[in-house]
């Protein structure tokens, strides 16, 4: 009985690791003192984990000295700060080099998220 319970509950740690290994998350590549990375620390960073974007694909800010973090591979060196990479399962889908202001942003964002996940396709409402 107890060996069943142990396999019960490391098939399902197993699945859980699994699933969090493949997530889509997004990293913010930074650099100290970089004017753009502190505008959107301001503008969007307290909203961020709480829009549907946040949800779907939560932040992970990196320094640029660290970039790319362990277990994530890079299609390409980041030169520019802020870098906003989109990746799934440790491989990058696609990116935003620079911040080019809120409203932009959401829109690049979204269609990354819409061109390379099943990120449900859905109207922005102010």
């Amino acid at each position: 009985m107890a060996l069943r319970k142990f396999t019960v509950l490391s098939s399902l740690i197993w699945l859980l690791m699994a699933s969090v290994s493949h997530a889509v998350e997004l990293i913010m590549v930074e650099r100290a003192g970089c004017h753009y990375c502190i505008e959107w620390k301001t503008d969007l960073g307290p909203i961020y984990p709480v829009t549907p974007e946040g949800i779907y694909a939560p932040l992970r800010m990196v320094s640029i000295q660290d970039a790319p973090p362990d277990g994530i591979e890079f299609s390409r060196p980041v030169t520019f700060t802020p870098t906003f990479v989109l990746v799934d399962g440790g491989q990058e889908l696609g990116r935003i080099e620079g911040y080019p202001g809120e409203d932009f942003f959401w829109g690049i964002l979204g269609m990354l998220l819409e061109k390379h996940t099943d990120y449900p396709q859905q109207p922005r409402t102010n």
